[in-house]
């Protein structure tokens, strides 16, 4: 049976410690997360000095026999190395830093009330002699073979990747015309393949009907994302979604240039309903500003704490397991089962800093393909520390009748700021204007407010 080989791009994120930022605050009412995308992969990357813990999100759809991926990796990788892990770790991660939409309240204006920060809510077979000798006439060495979970996994060098194409072909792996060339260039710099398949047996034993996260943890140099492999079969541009825990600051491309998405804007109190859609009109918008050949900074932010929280921010155990090895279990090993069941800190954090210290994320999102992407992304850590995030901004209007001075110049001014609003959606999402509008009931709402159109107060008898 043939298998359909599910390329997932490597990441060698480089070590990357909290900075203080002014803090954004308001009610979160809605986030944007990788599910509004299709064709989405997730990378996990930890990194600190030459040490990566990589974990690799499959969103495989269809029978399971059929999974298969290939993956080049920088060095040999003993069983110890590889690991299995849990999907709900990447949704909690994905939660936290998705961009996200909050919401503030106009207060009296007669009354001087000003607006205040509102907190936020809180595979093992062994090959035959025939299978080792077909191999090794073509140039390919199987390196090791290890059972993992669910997975079967083969370490894989090669001497050419003539000889490496054919045999992934004739070992049920759907390798796409071309491949060959772009495998060469991985030869050359000295990488090995992670090749895994579902053991359906194991599965079985398990008791899982999906596909867990794979981690696999290394030390090299190489501070790349090897992308071409997975486009040579691509039936049209792909998302990529990459979150970097680090030590020391943000992350970004070298050879690619690395942008903020627009964020900090108001928007129509209308979005509310259709947060997806305007993300995603917003972030297509900006790929082709972009001509796609960029990669956006959707969140950078000391994982100690968030503002507003789209989610928790993870706990120490979360991101132990996600691979953060540079953190220090805390007395008591916080989370962990003890002989009365979990110990509990000691004393309760706020709940802005119930998450650990001395981590930075950074999440990146490019769409690509390989017309616009044609080269591997390279990669570096930065000592930018300021804290970043897609944020978008609903402001509820004062809807109070008193009648004073300052009253008369606030709807004045809510007019011309709604107006704005309307400007700025078009502008970010390609949105018609005076749909946005009409959607917004503009003429309506100064009706409601019992005020004169602005054209009567010209010529008056």
């Amino acid at each position: 049976m043939k298998r359909s080989a599910i390329v997932i791009p490597l990441l060698l994120a480089a070590a990357l410690v909290p900075a203080r930022a002014v803090a954004f605050c308001g009610f979160y009412v809605a986030k944007a997360d990788t599910k509004l995308f299709n064709k989405a992969s997730q990378v996990v990357l930890v990194r600190d000095g030459d040490r990566t813990v990589m974990t690799m999100a499959n969103d495989f759809k269809g029978d399971l026999k059929e999974f298969a991926i290939v993956i080049p990796v920088p060095t040999f990788l003993e069983r110890g190395q590889i690991h299995v892990a849990e999907r709900a770790l990447l949704d909690h991660l994905d939660a936290y830093s998705a961009p996200r939409l909050v919401e503030y309240f106009d207060g009296d204006p007669c009354r001087r009330v000003y607006e205040f920060a509102v907190p936020a809510p809180m595979m093992r077979k062994e090959a035959s002699m025939d299978a080792a000798a077909r191999a090794k006439s073509l140039g390919v060495k199987i390196e090791a073979t290890y059972t993992v979970g669910e997975y079967d996994i083969l370490i894989l060098s090669a001497k050419e990747s003539n000889g490496l194409e054919i045999w992934l072909r004739e070992n049920g792996y759907r390798v796409p015309a071309g491949a060959a060339r772009i495998l060469g260039v991985y030869l050359k710099q000295g990488m090995r393949f992670f090749v895994a398949k579902v053991n359906v047996k194991e599965q079985g034993k398990l008791g899982f009907t999906y596909l867990r996260p794979l981690q696999v943890a290394y030390e090299s140099p190489k501070f790349m994302l090897p992308i071409r492999l997975g486009m040579v079969n691509a039936d049209g541009p792909q998302e990529l979604f990459v979150y970097a825990l680090t030590r020391q600051g943000r992350v970004e491309t070298t050879n690619y240039r690395t942008v903020k998405l627009p964020a900090d804007m108001d928007v129509p109190l209308f979005v509310k309903d259709e947060f997806g859609d305007f993300y995603k009109a917003m972030f297509r918008r900006q790929v082709d500003k972009e001509e796609m050949r960029t990669v956006f900074l959707e969140y950078a932010w000391d994982m100690s704490w968030c503002d507003p929280c789209a989610a928790d921010p993870l706990s120490r155990d979360e991101l132990r397991q996600l691979g953060v090895f540079w953190l220090e279990a805390p007395a008591g090993n916080e989370g962990s089962p003890g002989p009365k069941g979990p110990v509990r800190p000691m004393r309760r954090q706020p709940p802005f800093m119930n998450g650990a210290a001395n981590v930075f994320l950074s999440r990146l999102h490019l769409r690509y393909d390989a017309a616009h992407f044609p080269e591997d992304l390279v990669l570096q850590e930065t000592a930018d520390r300021e804290n970043f995030q897609g944020r978008y901004i609903l402001r509820h209007p004062w809807k109070g009748g008193e009648q004073c001075a300052e009253a008369a110049a606030y709807r004045r001014e809510l007019r011309l700021r709604q107006e704005r609003d309307a400007e700025t959606l078009a502008r970010l999402t390609g949105w018609e204007v005076n749909s946005i509008r009409r959607k917004m009931n503009l003429q309506a709402s100064a009706t409601r407010r019992g005020e004169e159109p602005w054209w009567k107060s010209i010529w008056k008898d």
